[in-house]
């Protein structure tokens, strides 16, 4: 047998045998402080299953949005010295162009309010 036969003889056997171990190791029983979510110690106050609201999730991504602002125009002062060329202005100003834009729009519609009135 050549090699490639046998490390998929072997990956398959390996395979075959975490599924087995899977299925006859694990307790199958769960008590109520297994179920119970964490809070260091203490009971909980509140049902921990109580979806969030979308508008944190909203504003998280118009953070990350945001955030990747920085990301992006992090390397430009290197690019700018190290060439003549205009790319990387340009570039610059599509991507401050395209979150001012993007900003004034969330502001307009309403989407950076946290609280409502």
């Amino acid at each position: 047998m050549n090699t490639l036969t046998t490390t998929l003889l072997m990956a398959g056997a390996i395979a075959l045998l975490v599924l087995f171990a899977s299925i006859l190791l694990p307790s199958k029983y769960s008590d109520q402080e297994k179920l119970s979510p964490y809070e260091c110690g203490f009971s909980p106050k509140s049902n921990m299953r109580i979806p969030f609201s979308i508008r944190f999730f909203y504003i998280a991504i118009l953070f990350i949005m945001f955030d990747l602002e920085i990301a992006l125009l992090m390397p430009w002062p290197l690019a700018l010295s190290n060439s003549l060329a205009t790319m990387p202005v340009t570039m610059a100003l599509v991507i401050i162009v395209a979150l001012t834009i993007s900003l004034l729009l969330e502001w307009a519609t309403g989407a950076l309010e946290w609280a409502e009135y």
